[in-house]
């Protein structure tokens, strides 16, 4: 088993418009395999509660790029290779979903009880002002907490791809994620605000223009991942077998 102590990182190495780039080149003459990969991963990613198989379908789409990155040849059954890694990519799934439940769900029941005792004490004599100040802690509330669940995600950017590349343990590689993604943090983001982005124009495209621009953003951090930790050799086989016994002879 690969030991995360012994995986050297880069620190600010990610170069957010070179990810784009870089993640356009490696889909494009692939394209319509990379969207049918990305969208059905995300589909079936999304049919069970918590993101169980998200991480699975995750592990599959990265395993892709990386494939393809190396040269090797890819097609569409790839995507459910990433099951070889599901009680890795389950862990790591967990430890990136329950905290943000655990942050959400208790900070809209707290904001929406304060906001309707705000309304039911204005009676029929609602004063603008206290309205105002409602709408405003609206606002503040939905930017913190987009802000927490940005900072969260990133954290988390090179989970799944430690599991597929270099066979790391759910926990080790969120762990290991965590300290390359602080030692990249403001390049990282950089490289979410521009995917926001590409996403926000395929929102506006009817929704369908997102799954066009999947293969694109999950490229991108393929690329990001490789200018951080390089990819293996893929003659350095990766076991996940524990180590053999000591030998008395």
């Amino acid at each position: 088993m690969t030991n995360p102590s012994q995986i050297p990182f880069k620190r600010a190495a990610v170069e957010p418009v070179e990810c784009l780039k870089g993640g356009w080149d490696l889909v494009k003459d692939q394209y319509w395999l990379f969207v049918g990969i990305a969208a059905i991963g995300m589909l079936i990613g999304s049919a069970v509660p918590l993101g169980i198989l998200m991480g699975p379908m995750m592990c599959g789409i990265y395993l892709t790029f990386f494939k393809k990155r190396r040269g090797e040849p890819i097609e569409f059954g790839l995507l459910f290779k990433g099951f070889d890694y599901f009680g890795p990519s389950v862990v790591a799934t967990l430890l990136h979903v329950v905290p943000i439940v655990a942050i959400v769900v208790p900070s809209y029941f707290l904001f929406y009880v304060g906001m309707i005792l705000t309304m039911v004490s204005q009676g029929n004599d609602p004063n603008p002002a206290a309205m105002i100040g409602v709408i405003i802690g609206f606002a503040a509330f939905w930017l913190a907490l987009i802000i927490v669940i940005i900072m969260i995600s990133i954290a988390f950017t090179f989970g799944y791809p430690l599991i597929v590349d270099r066979g790391l343990p759910g926990f080790d590689a969120v762990k290991l994620s965590f300290k390359a993604a602080k030692a990249n943090f403001w390049r990282l983001l950089g490289l979410s605000m521009l995917s926001f982005l590409l996403n926000l124009v395929g929102v506006l495209l009817c929704y369908v223009g997102v799954l066009l621009v999947f293969p694109i953003t999950f490229a991108a951090i393929a690329i990001a991942y490789e200018q951080v930790f390089g990819l293996r050799d893929p003659n350095d086989v990766v076991s996940n077998l524990p180590p053999p016994p000591p030998s008395f002879n």
